[in-house]
């Protein structure tokens, strides 16, 4: 399958997205359920305004959905698949890694 160069673009932009450590610190809070700003907070250990800065950027592209409920705002994660993503980027370092230790206990200095 050939992707144009504008569904490209798209990819790119969406992994940009997720190229901050912070922003990926967010995400996986939210992965047990929505939390408002201060739950997330306290779980990343990141001040009011990062938070809030990436929650903006989450939501603006789509990946984070905003739930106002009385009083506070609720985040949650649009799309779970995203998680599953992760997952498979996790695995796929892990195999890198396992890789160049085979490679590096191979050699013997």
């Amino acid at each position: 399958m050939k992707l144009s160069v504008v569904a490209l673009g798209q990819i790119a932009e969406y992994f940009k997205v997720l190229s901050e450590v912070s922003r990926l610190q967010v995400l996986c809070s939210l992965k047990s359920g929505a939390k408002n700003v201060t739950e997330i907070m306290n779980e990343t250990q990141l001040g009011q305004a990062n938070v809030s800065k990436h929650l903006k950027i989450l939501t603006q592209a789509g990946l984070v959905v905003r739930q106002p409920r009385g009083v506070n705002v609720y985040y949650h994660v649009a799309d779970p698949k995203l998680f599953d993503l992760c997952e498979l980027v996790c695995e796929m370092l892990k195999q890198q890694l396992q890789e160049r230790s085979v490679v590096l206990n191979s050699h013997h200095f």
